[in-house]
């Protein structure tokens, strides 16, 4: 389960919770509840954030220029360019990528291959 899942659950769990509480309790012990209920999310929130900015990951690119010719032989895979995982979460440049020849079976890309 990832991370903006679980955050997603607890959020939803804290507002039903709540919402119960402020079902249950009297006005004036709500509007008590609540304000200090308000400040702490506040608090929180200004904690959040400065969490998120500092601990932001620099996003990773590839760029490939002039590759040059990839051949691939009997059930063989040839990439003139760049092979990127799917979860690849950067930019990918691939400038004058060569050629990418499969005559041989297998299979070849010129460019930028994304698994």
């Amino acid at each position: 389960m990832t991370a903006g899942r679980v955050a997603l659950i607890l959020t939803a769990l804290t507002v039903t919770v709540l919402a119960a509480a402020l079902i249950v309790l009297k006005w004036d012990d709500a509007n008590k509840v609540f304000t200090a209920v308000a400040a702490l999310a506040g608090v929180a929130g200004v904690g959040v954030a400065i969490w998120a900015a500092l601990g932001a990951k620099p996003r990773k690119s590839v760029k490939v220029k002039k590759s040059g010719n990839a051949i691939s032989g009997p059930n063989g895979v040839a990439v003139s360019g760049a092979k990127v995982a799917a979860t690849h979460d950067g930019e990918v440049a691939v400038v004058d990528s060569g050629k990418a020849d499969a005559r041989l079976g297998g299979s070849a890309v010129s460019g930028a291959d994304v698994d």
